[in-house]
């Protein structure tokens, strides 16, 4: 994950977020391929930055030998069940304090936790699915004075964009 520079080795130029840039197009370009929503919904951005940092902290890629096996690690990762949110904690903890040693910032690590920092901190309304109970009698309104769609709640971005994630990976 290191960053590139714009000037020859090692002088003094531009540091360029090139993993994090890569990590970011691959992910919009599985959500796309999977056209699960549209690109411009604050949903899609959720998963989009769910599964860039999946595929940046686990410094996967898609081309080249391994590239299925890339695939099946990020879909585990994004599974339902597993504890994401604390694996990605623990990975920009690693990476922060093995860069707080070179002294130098890295532009893919600052993208990465502020993609994580808006994850965490965003809530976006979502249907209750802990409040969806069993069918009622055929005719009758599932949630008597609730919206068409059911009650709502308040959900960290994260928790709606990493099943998105998942699913475009599975369709892939």
């Amino acid at each position: 994950m290191r960053p590139e520079c714009t000037e020859g080795a090692g002088g003094g130029g531009l540091l360029v977020p090139m993993a994090w840039m890569y990590a970011e197009y691959v992910a919009d370009e599985l959500l796309r391929t999977g056209d699960l929503m549209p690109p411009t919904t604050l949903e899609y951005r959720a998963g989009r930055d769910a599964l860039a940092l999946t595929i940046f902290l686990s410094d996967g890629s898609v081309t080249g030998p391994g590239g299925g096996a890339r695939m099946a690690e990020w879909r585990s990762l994004t599974a339902y069940g597993t504890s994401w949110s604390e694996w990605v904690s623990r990975r920009l903890r690693a990476l922060e304090a093995a860069g707080a040693g070179a002294g130098a910032a890295d532009p893919d690590l600052e993208l990465a936790g502020a993609a994580w920092r808006w994850l965490e901190e965003t809530e976006l309304l979502a249907p209750d699915l802990d409040a969806v109970g069993p069918p009622g009698p055929v005719g009758e309104e599932p949630f008597p004075g609730a919206e068409e769609e059911g009650p709502q709640v308040w959900t960290p971005a994260w928790q709606l964009g990493l099943p998105l994630g998942h699913l475009a990976i599975q369709l892939f």
